[in-house]
């Protein structure tokens, strides 16, 4: 017997810890910053309501955290959309072989605002609209942010094709978004 649909499935504190944790990852790019995103946004939610209600506002909560640090170390992006430039790539660690290496330097070629919206409309399976709500940005950024995040991914697993040994498959994996 299937559930009605407006009836939401519970989701235990471990769970909702580990996709606050999936979401902060895709704005930090950094494991040990995610970590700390995350435990900072829980702890706050906790003092303040006594509990984390939802994965919503679990969200909101790291996203604020995330700002409130790129403005407190002053980390400002610009990018021109007029003259698009080839994406900063650092090189391969050989410690992350394979494919798995291969993804995390294409995705740290994305500014973090294009890693969130990825994230939260291939992983999360959100609208346009719904992130755009969730961002306060209208349907067309976020919608723009989608292609321009794609086209810079496709553009690096394109380049420089004997330095990695999995580009036909970056490439594949790229060309299905």
């Amino acid at each position: 017997m299937d559930a009605p649909s407006d009836i939401s499935i519970p989701t235990t504190d471990a769970e909702r810890l580990q996709k606050g944790y999936r979401y902060a990852l895709a704005l930090t790019h950094h494991p040990e910053d995610a970590q700390d995103l995350v435990h900072e946004a829980w702890l706050n939610l906790c003092r303040r309501y006594g509990q984390v209600e939802s994965n919503a506002v679990l969200f909101t909560a790291v996203r604020n955290l995330f700002v409130d640090q790129c403005r407190r170390k002053k980390v400002v992006q610009f990018e021109s959309l007029d003259e698009p430039e080839a994406p900063d790539v650092p090189e391969m660690v050989d410690s992350e072989p394979g494919v798995q290496g291969d993804l995390d330097t294409l995705l740290a070629a994305l500014r973090p605002v294009e890693r969130e919206v990825l994230f939260l409309h291939y992983y999360e399976g959100r609208t346009a609209e719904e992130i755009g709500q969730m961002n306060n940005q209208p349907r067309g950024t976020v919608l723009s942010l989608l292609h321009r995040a794609i086209a810079k991914l496709r553009e690096a697993a394109t380049q420089d094709e004997g330095k990695s040994r999995c580009n036909q498959w970056l490439l594949l994996f790229v060309s299905l978004w």
